[in-house]
């Protein structure tokens, strides 16, 4: 049965393990120069409603370092995903042309609906619900400037978004504690509330309002911005909404000298994060953006040739 990467949830904590366990021994075997071939004569197609710069870099790299090819579909090339001919229509003519398919959408519903008539794996690059390759290389960052991940505080501050419930997802799967601040009105989807409910402890995930009281003890403290792609709309709004919830060298300090600053980047210097939190030695960001690479090549791999 072919296996998909849509969401964190749908993997054990066993299958997530050896997705970071496969990562560590990839990412060494390609500083040691040697290759995985994995991909010989496969053919990776990107299917990208929104734009990005890291996603794709990273995915195009990995098809041409496990020695396939990559072909990208820019987001007006597709004209909107369901538009011009049906999901379910296009999931099947792709399964006859390419050997995996990496979406990035709007809609949750388009990357579950690809899967449903795909005979080829999935990998959601990036969905309003759920970003779970972004979470993945996050875990792998976080292990290597740790040396474990159990037991681990990872304090969110900001929008109860896409990343932030990956995030939450992946440190209740591999037994970190999640603890988010965000303002009135921008927390945790109830949709999601519902299906993390069932796999977390209470002593594992905490939602608060103060970022001060979160970032209490914590070992990563980590932001993304403020307004998504697809909310531009709503900036105005949110810049005040989010007055207060700043990573800023203030917030730094509350959390300790060891305590690490990720962001998935783009980061808007300024806003959700200070430009000298990001220049200070606490930040570990351009690590993860590089572990996006090494994360996606080992789930292309377990996808490939599970």
């Amino acid at each position: 049965m072919v296996k998909h990467f849509l969401s964190i949830k749908d993997f054990s904590s066993e299958e997530l393990g050896a997705l970071l366990a496969l990562s560590e021994q990839l990412k060494q075997m390609y500083r040691n120069g040697e290759r995985d071939l994995c991909m010989a004569g496969k053919t990776m197609v990107l299917l990208f409603e929104k734009p990005s710069s890291r996603t794709r870099i990273s995915f195009q790299v990995t098809a041409a370092q496990l020695d396939g090819s990559a072909i990208y579909i820019r987001p007006e090339d597709i004209g909107g995903l369901g538009q011009r001919e049906p999901i379910r229509d296009l999931a099947r003519v792709l399964n006859g042309y390419v050997d995996i398919i990496v979406a990035r959408t709007f809609s949750h519903e388009t990357v579950e609906e690809l899967a449903n008539y795909a005979t080829i794996p999935v990998i959601n690059a990036l969905t309003d619900w759920s970003h779970p390759c972004q979470a993945m290389a996050d875990m792998l960052t976080i292990k290597e400037h740790f040396g474990k991940l159990k037991g681990l505080k990872l304090a969110f501050i900001g929008d109860g978004n896409n990343v932030a419930q990956s995030l939450a997802m992946a440190c209740a799967k591999l037994d970190l504690i999640f603890t988010i601040a965000t303002p009135a009105g921008y927390a945790l989807s109830q949709d999601f509330m519902e299906k993390i409910s069932s796999v977390v402890g209470e002593d594992q995930f905490q939602i608060l309002t103060d970022p001060f009281q979160a970032v209490q003890d914590a070992d990563i403290i980590y932001t993304d911005t403020w307004t998504s792609m697809g909310q531009e709309q709503e900036k105005q709004q949110r810049m005040k909404d989010f007055q207060g919830y700043q990573v800023n060298m203030d917030l730094l300090k509350a959390a300790g000298a060891n305590a690490k600053v990720m962001h998935c980047l783009p980061a808007y210097r300024g806003l959700e994060i200070t430009d000298e939190v990001i220049e200070s030695p606490q930040n570990i960001i351009f690590d993860q953006a590089e572990n996006r690479l090494h994360f996606q090549r080992a789930l292309v791999k377990y996808l490939l040739v599970q």
